[in-house]
């Protein structure tokens, strides 16, 4: 079993060997994939090297501040023409996270795993995985520190960003000595902290706001008050002009009830799929739970997507969360 001190050397290797790499990260990406994703195509850049950075879907847009996002590629509108040997996958569970943007990887392609989730298998050729990071830029912080590399400005605003997001601005219990020692340091490179609090996790946008009044209008909690949930249709979504990067963080609300153990948020993306976020207060491990549906995460958030209807998911789930009670 290699410690982490050697795979960051294997990774290291591994970046000054090759050239050409596609950077992806997961589907729906938050502001920690999005961050990882430019700050791999930075690092990549001091080093000299080619690279592709791409995703399935759009940026979301609080996060197209970030130094390179405008040089992601929206896959579904901007595709490369052509396959990638070398490809690194950040901040995505499983392989399955990548989505549609594998149909761009050689039959041979030789992948780099970056990632902080306990669900991670391990699916590349080269894995750099740490379960206890607070985010898969923590990872890249240390990584970074493999290289004679100077910070700037805005380096260190894409790492500071990854690790306020994943951490719910400091909050969780990710929340480690290291990573306020690491907020610190960045902070001394010119990174504005109130600013990026202030954008990233207080102000709302009005068709944030409607779904989230929408969303808590559905709200619903089990008889014995340990499991609270949310759901949201299409058709909402519809009459609120909300997009999917509008519903994060209204998974928390279910979930920081008093008394509650486990908040889920169910969103119907049509009339066969529906996806589930969940968040767990500890007791339950919700990143076994999301496993059980084919998905995965970390022990106190998690998610799946369920092949079904609303009806039919949302007892599913609520019995395999009373069972794990």
């Amino acid at each position: 079993m290699q410690t982490y001190e050697q795979s960051l050397e294997i990774a290291k290797e591994y970046l000054l060997q090759h050239d050409d790499f596609l950077v992806v990260s997961h589907v729906q990406p938050d502001g920690d994939a999005v961050s990882s994703t430019v700050v791999v195509g930075w690092l990549l850049s001091c080093l000299g090297k080619k690279f592709t950075l791409m995703n399935e879907g759009p940026i979301p847009k609080r996060m197209q501040f970030l130094m390179l996002s405008e040089e992601i590629l929206n896959m579904e509108s901007n595709p490369p023409d052509r396959m990638f040997k070398h490809v690194i996958c950040v901040d995505c569970a499983d392989f399955k996270r990548v989505g549609l943007t594998n149909q761009f990887f050689a039959e041979d392609a030789i992948i780099l795993n970056l990632d902080h989730h306990p669900t991670n298998d391990g699916y590349g050729q080269v894995n750099l995985i740490k379960s206890d990071a607070a985010a898969t830029t923590e990872i890249l912080y240390d990584l970074i520190g493999e290289f004679p590399i100077e910070w700037t400005q805005e380096s260190a605003t894409a790492i500071y960003t990854g690790i306020l997001t994943d951490t719910g601005g400091f909050r969780y219990s990710n929340t480690t000595p290291k990573v306020m020692s690491m907020a610190s340091e960045l902070l001394g490179y010119g990174v504005n902290g109130p600013m990026l609090s202030e954008n990233l996790l207080e102000e709302m946008t009005p068709s944030q706001m409607k779904i989230l009044i929408k969303a808590l209008s559905t709200l619903e909690m089990s008889s014995d008050g340990l499991i609270s949930w949310v759901h949201i249709t299409p058709e909402f979504m519809a009459e609120c002009g909300a997009i999917n990067e509008d519903l994060e963080g209204i998974v928390n609300y279910p979930r920081n009830i008093s008394g509650v153990e486990v908040g889920i948020l169910f969103k119907a993306i049509d009339d066969s799929a529906v996806k589930v976020s969940l968040r767990s207060s500890g007791t339950v491990d919700v990143a076994a739970l999301a496993q059980m549906f084919g998905g995965g995460g970390h022990v106190r958030a998690a998610g799946c997507r369920i092949e079904g209807t609303l009806d039919n998911i949302i007892p599913q789930v609520l019995e395999r969360v009373r069972q794990l009670l």
